[in-house]
């Protein structure tokens, strides 16, 4: 049975960590570079690093911080936030970035996701999607939720899987923040086309919401989430416990 993975989230803005709702609303959290020493001390599987503005401002990720950040955690790190070339695969894996995370960027050039499958294997690349509800559908959403592309979600993940995408990680607006649970009807259908793995992310309030997410969707990968374990509301060792007391699989420390 695979193990199922539990990922906090670090939403960098100007060298701090926030957290909003429904990509919103920004309050500041706390340093990353403590906080990813937590997550990695107390049983994260895995941690994502986003620069949230990179895009929508025009710039290349803060290399400075995800230096720091890596060199003090012992688990994979995801990054991303202004990957718009290969030389931005190139500088954050370099500054110590296990696999890339591309958005925007991969809108803008679809290619981006097949030269990097290319030069870095599948298992690098990251497809992050931030999806919402339109006119009964699901579009995709570019520049940290900001703008609607008019995509549809579902095309996008299968177009991009074709292209070498080996992970996707949905991020749902509609239930960003809430803290109300996963968005279980869209992974429903995101999982239903796509043959990588897949994260689910956004909604997550308590420790049986993710439960009822490895439950209801057992071919969900991972859990991601922000809030509820930044300001300690859960517990990455008392999640994981109370998953696998409910006949989920984890990694328990």
């Amino acid at each position: 049975m695979i193990t199922k993975r539990i990922v906090p989230c670090l939403d960098v803005r100007n060298g701090r960590v926030v957290k909003g709702v429904n990509f919103s609303g920004l309050s500041d959290v706390s340093d990353p570079v403590s906080l990813g020493r937590y997550y990695s001390e107390n049983g994260a599987d895995e941690l994502v690093f986003y620069d949230i503005t990179a895009s929508s401002e025009g710039r290349a990720l803060f290399t400075d911080v995800l230096k720091e950040v890596a060199s003090t955690i012992f688990i994979p790190l995801t990054v991303g936030g202004g990957i718009n070339t290969l030389a931005d695969f190139e500088r954050v894996l370099a500054a110590g970035a296990d696999k890339v995370s591309v958005n925007s960027g991969a809108i803008r050039n679809p290619l981006l996701i097949e030269e990097a499958a290319k030069r870095y294997g599948d298992q690098c690349v990251v497809l992050s999607v931030d999806a919402k509800r339109v006119d009964g559908g699901y579009h995709v959403f570019s520049k940290g939720g900001r703008e609607d592309t008019g995509m549809d979600a579902l095309e996008w993940i299968r177009r991009c899987e074709g292209m070498g995408a080996g992970e996707i990680v949905l991020n749902s607006i509609d239930t960003d923040g809430v803290k109300k649970g996963f968005d279980l009807q869209m992974l429903r259908a995101v999982c239903d086309i796509a043959n990588v793995p897949v994260i689910a992310s956004g909604g997550a309030g308590s420790a049986a919401d993710f439960v009822t997410l490895f439950r209801e969707i057992p071919e969900v990968d991972a859990g991601l989430a922000a809030s509820i374990f930044h300001f300690g509301e859960v517990a990455i060792g008392d999640l994981k416990r109370a998953l696998h007391e409910n006949g989920v699989n984890v990694r328990l420390i």
